[in-house]
């Protein structure tokens, strides 16, 4: 069976990030808002970033999240015919210490939203290129830098202007439609 390596963030759902920024910063933000990846480099000031970092220390980003249209549906339906492991980074640049966290609510998470997928197939990490898979689907395109035969970019808030390589399939350009894209390329046959 062939393997897959699939990304969380930003492919499967947007976590409460925006949310959390929301509370925080007592803003109305949504994601369309942006086309960076690093969200609170944009809405938090350096002088509040501590502040900012202990705030999500004690918030679930998990708890409500925004599942990406079709992706629970379409992922079930890959599962069926590929072997997939989930792929994902979980260390956040901006606070290291609080990172811990991220790993148990996004397990949790998928074993909640994705019961379907085996556990021992998740993979929490913050390098990608390591991995070797068939199939790749991830919304960074410097997460490609690996050996994958067949890489997608799941099409993103921030990818939008990216220009990628010959090697790199894009799935469209909106987030809305993305998944029912990887159903066209990985189902159809």
């Amino acid at each position: 069976m062939k393997k897959i390596l699939l990304d969380v963030d930003e492919v499967i759902t947007f976590s409460g990030f925006v949310e959390a920024v929301n509370d925080f910063m007592h803003t109305n933000y949504v994601v369309d808002d942006f086309t960076d990846y690093y969200i609170d480099q944009i809405c938090i000031p350096d002088d509040r970033r501590e502040e900012f970092n202990k705030f999500l220390n004690n918030r679930n980003l998990y708890e409500n999240p925004n599942i990406l249209p079709d992706a629970i549906e379409v992922i079930e339906k890959l599962n069926k015919k590929y072997d997939i492991y989930i792929c994902s980074a979980c260390v956040s640049p901006m606070n290291i210490e609080g990172s811990g966290r991220i790993f148990a609510d996004k397990y949790n998470f998928l074993i909640k939203y994705l019961p379907f997928l085996n556990p021992e197939h998740f993979i929490f990490t913050a390098v990608k290129n390591i991995f070797k898979a068939d199939i790749q689907i991830d919304d960074r395109v410097n997460n490609f830098e690996n050996d994958v035969e067949m890489k997608i970019l799941f099409p993103s808030y921030h990818n939008k202007d990216v220009i990628v390589d010959d090697d790199v399939i894009r799935a469209g350009y909106d987030y809305h439609y993305g998944w029912k894209e990887i159903e066209k390329l990985l189902l159809n046959d």
